[in-house]
């Protein structure tokens, strides 16, 4: 039967399996390599990834540098990362709730968003370049650039679509005003889907900063993974990737369980 249940014990049996089946695929792959090629370093072994790859990016006073790559790299592009959530997430929300209560900001809005929401952050890198120089600024403005146009339409759309007028119609009747309308009603009644498009911007903002930092950055995981893969070193981007996707992985379940703290209706 189609989308029949499985019990937990199964869940987690499969899920554990696929992990065995990655490690053991990637060790076969790693020995062969290096039965080929004893010097070959674009598929390092598992004891030259916990010895020599751990040991460079654990290693302080590299080139001169006070603080280890991992501290320097994490600092620089968490901070990145969290200022552009923010701000686009703070605009997206504005921007979206007034859509969707008021028709003549969604007329004004909704044409620059839909045509902005199909244009690459990406591809505009360059006009970002002009715009904020190739400071903090500029990967911020990117990512909150990025962000915007399709968490405001998903907003938008929430707050349009899924709030029921009957809430509008009994909080007029108790002498709400539109402020608190919006606050308390739509808002709030909003909030799982805002909670669960910030989730899932997450990932294509981390490709934009990982991207911009590749090409511009002088520090971070993309400036990183850049220089070791020019040296072909791969024991440290493969401890970088594997970085990336278990910071990604965390960030995805802090936001499910604070979606399930804050609006338990919706989990259920």
């Amino acid at each position: 039967m189609l989308r029949q249940p499985i019990a937990w014990r199964w869940q987690v049996s499969l899920g554990l399996a696929s992990v065995l089946a990655l490690v053991s695929v990637y060790t076969y792959l790693a020995a062969r390599q290096h039965g080929i090629n004893p010097d070959d370093r674009t598929l390092p072994t598992w004891h030259q990834l916990l010895t020599d790859g751990l040991l460079k990016v654990f290693k302080s006073k590299h080139s001169g540098t006070e603080q280890a790559w991992i501290w320097a790299d994490t600092k620089a592009t968490f901070n990145r990362l969290v200022a552009g959530l923010v701000l686009g997430v703070l605009f997206s929300v504005i921007v979206g709730l007034l859509m969707g209560c008021y028709s003549p900001i969604e007329a004004f809005f909704l044409p620059p968003l839909s045509f902005l929401a199909k244009i690459p952050p990406t591809a505009m890198l360059a006009v970002f370049f002009v715009m904020a120089g190739t400071g903090t600024g500029m990967f911020v403005t990117m990512i909150a650039f990025g962000v915007l146009p399709t968490l405001a339409q998903t907003i938008y759309h929430a707050a349009k679509e899924d709030v029921p007028e009957e809430l509008l119609f009994k909080a007029y009747t108790l002498g709400a005003s539109q402020v608190e309308c919006i606050w308390d009603v739509v808002y709030k009644h909003t909030l799982p889907k805002i909670l669960e498009g910030v989730r899932l911007q997450v990932g294509p903002a981390m490709v934009y900063l990982i991207a911009a930092e590749m090409l511009v950055g002088d520090v971070g995981f993309g400036y990183r993974i850049k220089m070791q893969g020019r040296l072909l070193d791969m024991s440290v981007v493969y401890i970088y990737l594997a970085c990336l996707g278990l910071a990604g992985y965390l960030i995805d379940r802090a936001f499910i369980l604070v979606q399930r703290k804050l609006c338990p209706w919706y989990a259920q």
